[in-house]
């Protein structure tokens, strides 16, 4: 599968919701906090492996808008863990080729975090092995109406230039995979426009456990996937239309 991948220099965007942190720590007798300290465990992996798999943009989903109203010692330690993340991988991200981007709203973050995101996006900017978003106070719906806001503006809109309002960046490829951990079978406000034709995929597997194999598992099975994008005959990935022009 991976050797077919790269004849095809496929360069895919996956998005990934990764559930599940603070139930594989109940069921082991930890504290939420230690499920979340494992989740960010998960991602080194993941980060490592999806190059390796034809994937070009990885977007994971860390802290949505609605999360603010979980427990706020729980908040409080999301939060420390991303500054933990900013201050203590961007080397590692740099040096092997990935960019990071930081995706949602800066203005209700804790003081500081705001300006570790922007250090670490100077820091990695060059990277081009993968492209690696992290949605924090994230909500697609209010990414979509400030969206609008936006374009109300505008004497002329086309869905190229509305994409680039959404996401922040002209040319940011639509979203091929969304693959959800813990069972969950939902989207949750998670990339709504720019996964308007990305495929699904749901794995039991709790997000701290997921590894290499699974991820290639998940792109097994999107592989093996007609995808016709409104049509009759499949389309290959190297072809798939942005939402601009479908």
């Amino acid at each position: 599968m991976q050797s077919d991948m790269t004849s095809r220099n496929e360069k895919l965007h996956v998005g990934i919701i990764m559930d599940g942190n603070g139930r594989w720590a109940t069921r082991r007798g930890l504290s939420r906090v230690r499920g979340h300290e494992a989740g960010v465990e998960a991602i080194r992996r993941i980060v490592e492996a999806a190059p390796k798999h034809g994937i070009g943009t990885l977007t994971l989903y860390a802290f949505s808008t609605d999360n603010w109203r979980r427990p706020k010692t729980e908040v409080a330690a999301l939060m420390t863990l991303l500054r933990f993340y900013l201050a203590n991988e961007v080397q590692s991200l740099a040096r092997n080729g990935v960019r990071l981007t930081v995706i949602g709203r800066r203005d209700r973050l804790p003081d500081g975090i705001a300006n570790a995101i922007a250090r670490a996006e100077d820091a990695t900017a060059h990277g081009s092995a993968l492209h690696l978003r992290i949605a924090v106070d994230y909500s697609a719906r209010d990414a979509i109406l400030n969206a609008a806001a936006k374009a109300a503006a505008l004497t002329s809109l086309t869905r190229e230039a509305f994409s680039q309002l959404v996401t922040g960046e002209a040319g940011l490829r639509d979203v091929d995979l969304i693959i959800r951990t813990s069972g969950e079978k939902r989207l949750s406000d998670f990339l709504l426009w720019e996964g308007a034709y990305a495929e699904l995929h749901f794995t039991e597997r709790m997000w701290p456990e997921f590894d290499a194999s699974d991820l290639s598992a998940a792109l097994a099975s999107f592989h093996g996937r007609e995808r016709r994008f409104g049509g009759l005959q499949a389309i290959m990935p190297d072809e798939v239309p942005s939402l601009s022009r479908v």
